[in-house]
């Protein structure tokens, strides 16, 4: 229902973040909402769950993905389609500077701790880590398809939601 209201309102363009979906075609985004308490005049965040046309499969779980309205509905769930991948899993990039940030830092400032304190053992390399996608089939199952598991008989299901 939730997502009814936002598409109701005409919300052209939405930004959500990408969620396992079983369905074919399709992605199914989590988009957040700031919706007015009006006793305390205060904003709280709201999550609506929409389901996307993709059917190139362009984004994985986890990225953060543009959606644009679709003129008329394909099915009564699908009112979007996807754009274009904004932001894949882990790795932003702050859009008035151009700097990929970790957490609330850029990676250039840490990069400057680390010159004045020392490295630690600990620290992630961030210049030398593969890009996203090199563990595809070995520890990175989120291109495999998805199903639902109906029930629990003690084997490992790997690809399961």
């Amino acid at each position: 229902m939730a997502a009814k209201a936002v598409v109701s309102r005409g919300a052209s363009l939405l930004l959500g973040t990408c969620v396992p979906c079983v369905k074919t075609n399709a992605s199914k985004f989590k988009v957040r909402r700031l919706v007015l308490d009006t006793y305390l005049h205060m904003y709280f965040p709201e999550y609506e769950y929409i389901y996307a046309h993709d059917p190139q499969k362009i984004c994985k779980t986890g990225d953060s993905v543009l959606l644009k309205k679709l003129p008329e509905k394909l099915t009564t769930l699908i009112t979007h389609e996807v754009d274009r991948v904004v932001y894949p899993l882990g790795d932003v990039t702050d859009p008035v500077t151009g700097k990929k940030v970790t957490f609330n830092h850029y990676r250039e400032s840490q990069d400057a701790e680390t010159e004045l304190y020392g490295p630690l053992p600990t620290r992630f390399q961030y210049d030398k880590a593969p890009p996203r996608g090199w563990q595809e089939d070995k520890k990175d199952l989120t291109h495999r398809e998805t199903y639902i598991k109906y029930n629990d008989d003690g084997k490992d299901q790997k690809y399961a939601i």
